[in-house]
């Protein structure tokens, strides 16, 4: 009688470590490891910064990058060319690269002009 009591106790024991062993491979997956790869996006972003992107600050501001140090970036906003102000890379929230948006109006260009030859 003793050893199915004990049998029985080994097996929820087992079956209570499964459950442990699922519970954090599932925080793991759905939290922690996209949480990683966006925090890598980010960094990324942020060490490819070059004078002339287009960036979003956290905040909604549009601008373009002026400088770039190590920490911090000048950034111009607007259309006003005195309204420059510093601040940490943290603070941006997008980039758009400056050769990408040149490549986007030039696809478009030549888009535009193979149609025009096929009218004629």
């Amino acid at each position: 009688m003793n050893f199915i009591a004990a049998a029985s106790t080994g097996n929820g024991t087992l079956l209570m470590v499964i459950y442990m062993v699922a519970i954090v491979a599932i925080f793991y997956f759905l939290l922690l490891r996209p949480q990683r790869n966006e925090q890598k996006r980010i960094s990324a972003m942020l060490s490819d910064l070059e004078v002339g992107d287009s960036v979003v600050t956290t905040s909604g501001f549009y601008g373009v990058i002026l400088d770039v140090t190590e920490e911090d970036v000048i950034v111009e906003f607007g259309n006003n060319k005195n309204c420059r102000i510093p601040m940490r890379k943290t603070a941006i929230a997008e980039v758009e690269k400056a050769d990408a948006a040149v490549e986007t109006k030039a696809d478009t260009d030549k888009d535009k002009k193979s149609v025009d030859l096929k009218k004629k």
